[in-house]
């Protein structure tokens, strides 16, 4: 099959290969066409070494289930990442995206979207209902990390919240918090999305013109760069919350005094609910059809992968089956 792989010899590059063994779902695992996928800040790390990862990149997509699940046959999936074991300690806890002996798609230890065909557990599969289009679909990944942040605090009308950066998480992130009582503020430097922001009613503020009295009760940084976390540190008031959204590479020294200091909760949110993502999207309460910039053929992938990261672009997707 068509895929777009990085190679055990290779792990800093991307290959497109036409002839990549078609997975065989195990017990409990289905088949699925791949429909749509979409490409994300992860996967262009991936792409420079990044975990170190081998194998078909990819976590974000829609498909309809070919083979391996009865109740799931011909039905239009998308699937949680992390395929853990369900069997030890902390899985017994409910704590199963942090299984030691977890594989996850695309990223560690198990085969990802950008292919036409993947397999994943069954029981990590959600049904798309049929008001939503794959295009629509294919954002229940993000979506349901972006809407993760709901579970930092509570917030109330006095809430400041600040979300820096204004990429494709940030922008989905951003989003979901204006549904929230609070006042927000998408801060970034790429102008052409903070365009999107304001397009959509949300307030901006471009980071070089950041008061010098700016203090905000949460701090979501959408970054991912060490300077990111150095600025969610100035913006937070004392007794405040930074969400951390994004994972960091390469890793940089960042003085925690202020953690200290300003007695400021600093907390990771990675993987969120899909059901939620999924009820957002349905209810049309989150719109995406505006961040989607192009849509490539999977054979064009590397050209994809190339557009993916420039700055006036914000989410490219993946359509394997055409040329």
């Amino acid at each position: 099959m068509h895929a777009l792989v990085v190679p055990t010899a290779k792990p800093t590059r991307v290959e497109f290969v036409t002839d990549h063994p078609t997975p065989v779902p195990a017990p409990g695992e289905v088949l699925i066409r791949v429909r749509l996928a979409g490409i994300c800040a992860t996967d262009l790390e991936i792409a420079r070494g990044y975990m170190q990862f081998h194998g078909v990149l990819g976590h974000e997509f829609v498909g309809t289930v070919v083979d391996g699940s009865t109740r799931l046959a011909g039905r239009r999936v998308v699937a949680e990442i992390n395929c853990p074991c369900h069997e030890c300690p902390l899985c017994r806890r409910g704590l199963p995206n942090h299984c030691p002996h977890r594989t996850v798609l695309g990223i560690s230890g198990r085969d990802g979207a950008f292919a036409e065909y993947l397999t994943v557990p069954e029981r990590n599969c959600h049904v798309v209902p049929d008001s939503l289009s794959d295009r629509q679909a294919v954002f229940v990944e993000p979506l349901a990390a972006a809407a993760h942040v709901l579970d930092v605090q509570p917030l109330t009308p006095d809430t400041c919240v600040a979300v820096l950066g204004s990429g494709r998480l940030g922008l989905l992130t951003a989003r979901v918090l204006a549904l929230q009582p609070g006042e927000l503020t998408v801060i970034g430097r790429n102008l052409h999305t903070l365009k999107v922001c304001e397009r959509n009613g949300l307030r901006t503020l471009s980071i070089d013109r950041i008061p010098a009295d700016a203090a905000y009760d949460l701090v979501v940084d959408c970054t991912g760069t060490a300077d990111g976390l150095r600025l969610a540190l100035r913006l937070c008031c004392p007794g405040g919350t930074i969400a951390l959204k994004s994972t960091y590479t390469p890793p940089e020294p960042v003085d925690l005094a202020p953690l200290v200091i300003n007695e400021v909760r600093v907390v990771g949110s990675r993987c969120g609910d899909f059901p939620r993502a999924l009820r957002l999207l349905e209810s049309r309460r989150i719109d995406v059809d505006d961040l989607i910039t192009a849509v490539h053929p999977l054979a064009g992938g590397l050209a994809a992968l190339a557009a993916a990261a420039q700055p006036e672009n914000i989410k490219i997707l993946l359509q394997p089956g055409t040329n």
